[in-house]
């Protein structure tokens, strides 16, 4: 049988991707419609961790992409509705970040230069074309994705789950609005989450020095310029340096800021650390902030949202904080107060998306109520009911503990929960103008007590309804995983009760990176349960950061960055994709170099050519070939056996892949394809075919055949690309498919 000598990707893969297109297979409404699936098959649903439209995809998404079409071709394949939804996400400070920081560059002008209308305008036409470049880029690592359920999250549909969702949690008691510290990025001059926020250990000084001459106890702190907002010196009651004094509050004078400092006790403080003591800044720290909420201590502002000094009285007014440091620090040194200078590692805390130096500040915001009790409003869930009391951490807590979602590998849980039981209230306001802006309103007139009150409503009202009055909406836009963190659900129609919802909801599994466990696992937990009374999906497959070849973070500093798009147009698709899955295990960041992807496109040059191979011996005679093609010729005792072998491992290479060992499966495939089916299989039996008696001779056909349509079966969710091609080129029975990827799976008994 003719079969084109070299195997041409650039020639297939688009082709290739097109022909999948039309099929409309990877809709699986299709599927059932033209009687490819059982119309009572089980569902099976992945949606797809939605690429930020900031640009183009890197090989970290590549990896995502891979490895969830794997899994979704296996279940495809064997006969489940299987449902791959697309997406990407507004990534409303990244992209908002990225747009300015081009608007400078190219135009030497800010946001507030253009105004709010025009600027939204120049970041949805960024989006935009992100968006399309992300799209042919998803098509081209092959991703069967159902294109036909597309979402995005900021567009009609996702809005109104949005504010539906911000009103039931409202409603529920569990969205608020006060006054807390948050992380505040004065570069992006807005808030940013935990989650945002990256740590860089850096060499900074240690100061111990004394509030004034009168003051009895030094404290130590490598932050001297917060010090003009101290209220408290805190130490352990059982440290009997200073046991003495606590209880007194002294009047200080600290480099001309009058200050009263209240010496307590706090357990919290460890004696043997710097001094002992502890200066309590409640504006301007985490910690100091429950602190002086445990103590009812007062709140004095001392750094502004630029970061500088905002006390007008204070000799140091308008410094920036890095410059009022060195100042306080050659006062200090004057006044001979400053007893000792260290150097010290700390951590510098950096807002992920602007790099800018995180200042903790009290700010009225928007936030989620993790620790308070509220009604359970679904019927039964994890052994709550209706009207119990629960906590959203604690929802959050028992869906993994119970088993109801599966964490791979295990050893996350342990992490999830010390995550969990370390959990603040979740700011979800954001002082961005790219992004959901949340629904609440406020009427300007205030004629009454009701109508000062904020209104929540999910469309606009026209009035306020108390007193007639304009209102004015909330300038805030919400957090970014706020609306992803409905993303299971608001893509599948919710929160209308549709078909969709109801078939592929809770989905099946979730593959995103271990880096964003608590970013956006833990939060689609959240929003999840509490709206819904369910688990968003029932495993989440957590895999690792891509490498290089030594084990270093790609970056463009560093010269290492591998171009996925590149890398396919040099070595095809399927030996990327390849080169992501084996070596990749669940947990485990992924080492990767242009070598091991051009090894793959060996790999493929192997299975074509092995394939071309059989295909050559196959007879000429059309009776003999019909009898090969139906599996119909009588094997021997020998081929027999070494069959019942390959069952076996197709059943072994069906069970990694459903246990989430893709690395194990994509290997395992690689090493018995080319060391035993194209070294010993095809070896042992040219004899066989060339010079064997009839009776012989097919059977070696026969046993070749089998082993080689289950193969390109077996490896058609890792290398999707060369073995539909070289499927459409194999001849087959009546009952198989025109495609392979909606080819039965290999029966496995």
């Amino acid at each position: 049988m003719d079969i084109p000598k070299n195997y041409d990707y650039s020639k297939v893969e688009k082709k290739i991707y097109k022909k999948w297109e039309e099929s409309g297979f990877f809709n699986p409404d299709t599927c059932v419609k033209k009687k490819k699936t059982s119309p009572s098959a089980s569902s099976f649903s992945i949606v797809l961790p939605p690429p930020n439209v900031t640009g183009m995809l890197h090989l970290g998404h590549a990896a995502r992409i891979t490895l969830e079409d794997v899994i979704i071709r296996l279940h495809r394949m064997k006969g489940y509705r299987t449902l791959w939804l697309p997406g990407t996400d507004h990534a409303a400070i990244a992209t908002q970040s990225k747009v300015e920081a081009l608007l400078q560059k190219k135009e030497k002008k800010s946001r507030h230069d253009l105004g709010k209308r025009e600027f939204l305008k120049r970041v949805g036409r960024f989006a935009s074309e992100s968006h399309d470049n992300i799209v042919e880029q998803v098509k081209e690592m092959g991703a069967s994705v159902d294109w036909e359920r597309e979402a995005y999250t900021l567009d009609k549909e996702r809005n109104r789950a949005v504010v539906t969702a911000f009103k039931r949690l409202y409603d529920l008691g569990l969205i608020y609005r006060g006054i807390r510290i948050v992380n505040w990025d004065p570069r992006g001059q807005t808030t940013v989450s935990d989650d945002e926020v990256n740590y860089k250990e850096e060499e900074g000084l240690l100061y111990t020095f004394y509030y004034d001459k009168d003051f009895p106890i030094p404290i130590a702190t490598t932050r001297p310029e917060t010090k003009l907002g101290d209220t408290a010196v805190a130490v352990n009651p059982r440290d009997k340096r200073y046991k003495k004094y606590i209880g007194k509050t002294y009047k200080v004078n600290f480099l001309g800021q009058k200050l009263d400092i209240k010496v307590i006790g706090d357990q919290a403080v460890d004696p043997k650390f710097g001094t002992g003591a502890l200066g309590v800044t409640p504006a301007h720290s985490f910690t100091d902030w429950e602190i002086a909420k445990s103590h009812d201590l007062p709140l004095i502002e001392v750094i502004d949202e630029f970061a500088k000094i905002k006390v007008k009285k204070s000799p140091f007014f308008g410094m920036k904080v890095s410059k009022a440091r060195e100042e306080i620090v050659s006062k200090l040194k004057e006044e001979d107060l400053l007893k000792k200078e260290e150097r010290v590692t700390k951590n510098i805390a950096r807002a992920e998306r602007t790099n800018g130096v995180i200042e903790p500040l009290p700010k009225l915001q928007w936030f989620v109520n993790v620790n308070k009790e509220f009604s359970f409003p679904h019927s039964s869930f994890l052994g709550f009911s209706k009207g119990d009391k629960v906590t959203l951490k604690k929802l959050m807590e028992e869906s993994v503990k119970q088993n109801a979602i599966s964490l791979v590998p295990r050893r996350f849980n342990k992490i999830y929960f010390h995550w969990i039981e370390n959990l603040r209230d979740w700011c979800i306001s954001r002082q961005i103008w790219f992004g959901h802006r949340v629904p609440v309103y406020y009427c300007k007139k205030k004629t009454s007590a009701k109508c000062k009150k904020p209104i929540v409503r999910t469309k606009k009202p026209k009035e306020c309804s108390y007193c007639g009055g304009k209102l004015e909406q909330d300038t805030d836009t919400l957090d970014t995983w706020f609306s992803s963190g409905l993303w299971t659900f608001s893509t599948l129609g919710w929160p209308k009760k549709t078909k969709d919802l109801k078939t592929y909801h809770p989905t099946s599994v979730l593959e995103t990176g271990s880096d964003i466990l608590f970013f956006w696992v833990a939060r689609m937990i959240l929003m999840t349960t509490a709206l819904l009374g369910e688990v968003p999906f029932s495993s989440v497959y957590l895999s690792g950061i891509v490498r290089d070849r030594e084990g270093k973070k790609m970056s463009k500093s560093l010269g290492n960055i591998i171009d996925p798009i590149e890398m396919t147009e040099k070595y095809g698709t399927d030996a990327l994709r390849m080169s992501l899955v084996v070596g990749a295990a669940p947990g485990n960041d992924i080492k990767i170099s242009e070598e091991k992807i051009k090894a793959q496109k060996h790999f493929a040059n192997k299975i074509w050519n092995a394939t071309r191979f059989v295909l050559s011996a196959l007879p000429e005679d059309k009776e003999e070939l019909e009898k090969i093609i139906s599996s119909s010729v009588p094997l021997s005792k020998e081929d027999k056996k070494e069959l019942s072998s390959f069952r076996n491992f197709s059943k072994e290479i069906t069970q990694d892949i459903e246990k989430f060992r893709l690395d194990l499966a994509g290997d395992k495939l690689y090493q018995h394809f080319w060391h035993t089916f194209a070294d010993i299989d095809i070896e042992k039996n040219k004899a066989r075919i060339y010079q064997g008696k009839d009776k012989d001779r097919l059977s070696a056909l026969q046993f070749l055949y089998i082993k080689l349509i289950d193969q390109i079966k077996l490896l058609h969710p890792f290398m999707p690309f060369i073995t539909e091609e070289l499927w459409s080129l194999i001849p087959k029975d009546k009952k198989c498919q025109d495609i392979l990827m909606i080819e039965k799976w290999p029966t496995v008994k």
